[in-house]
């Protein structure tokens, strides 16, 4: 009973309704401010590079992440409505098992992949990823929504939802698949467009590339590790909890 009870104060109760508007907000804002993005942000041919519209905006890692984080957030919703946030539930509703496993794969890794990349490249020089020109035409709460409010929602997320990461190789597949996909992505771009994505590329040569792209991809794995031993370290208790419920089970079905 007394596990029974603790499942339950995952899901109702104030902590239950405060992690539906935070879900709510975060799915709001993320999909508004990609909408707003594709509509209102518009820039004067001036600003853009020869052969920059080729892939238009979603050229950017910043737009894929940003899109990731909505339907990630959307599909939190959904579970917290017809899925469950139990820690240990008999049956485990797949649109669970989707939103675990896209935050352990996905969403944290490349929010703060994102997030941390961009601000420290503006404190090394702001011309290198987000020259001064585009603040004319794309909002400062934009920028803040796309850069910042991705890694406090995460960090908040991680906080509040207990989740059991997958196995190491399934979820590293996932993240390199996803971060593979969009190396190629700006490898089409250069060859169509005639043009890297981030001006920080124009200024390395071939080897400097090569290195970048692999401490980029290393950096990726790096958060996916963190992101599992903050999980481990802040559910400590419930994922005990849930390896003793499932090795019970176990000993039940042998039985």
């Amino acid at each position: 009973m007394a596990k029974s009870k603790s499942n339950d104060g995952y899901q109702r109760g104030v902590y239950g309704a405060l992690r539906k508007l935070m879900h709510f907000i975060a799915a709001v804002q993320f999909s508004y401010g990609i909408y707003y993005d594709f509509t209102y942000v518009h820039f004067p041919p001036g600003m853009l590079r020869p052969g920059g519209e080729f892939g238009g905006k979603l050229k950017f890692l910043t737009v894929w992440d940003a899109i990731l984080q909505a339907v990630y957030f959307t599909i939190c919703l959904l579970n917290d409505f017809v899925g469950t946030n139990e820690v240990a539930p008999k049956r485990m509703p797949l649109i669970r098992k989707l939103k675990d496993y896209m935050l352990a794969a996905f969403a944290f890794p490349v929010a703060l992949n994102v997030g941390v990349t961009f601000w420290t490249l503006m404190a090394i020089d702001r011309e290198l990823v987000f020259p001064k020109a585009l603040d004319a035409v794309f909002p400062g709460w934009l920028n803040h929504v796309m850069h910042t409010n991705i890694v406090i929602f995460m960090v908040i997320e991680i906080c509040t939802s207990f989740r059991q990461y997958p196995s190491r190789k399934a979820g590293l597949t996932g993240l390199g698949i996803f971060m593979a996909s969009y190396l190629g992505w700006l490898h089409v771009v250069r060859h169509f467009g005639g043009i890297w994505v981030y001006p920080v590329l124009d200024v390395l040569n071939l080897p400097q590339r090569i290195l970048f792209f692999a401490v980029s991809l290393v950096f990726c794995v790096g958060l996916y590790l963190l992101g599992e031993f903050f999980n481990n370290l802040i559910w400590t208790k419930e994922l005990k909890q849930l390896r003793a419920a499932t090795a019970g089970g176990a000993s039940k079905k042998t039985k």
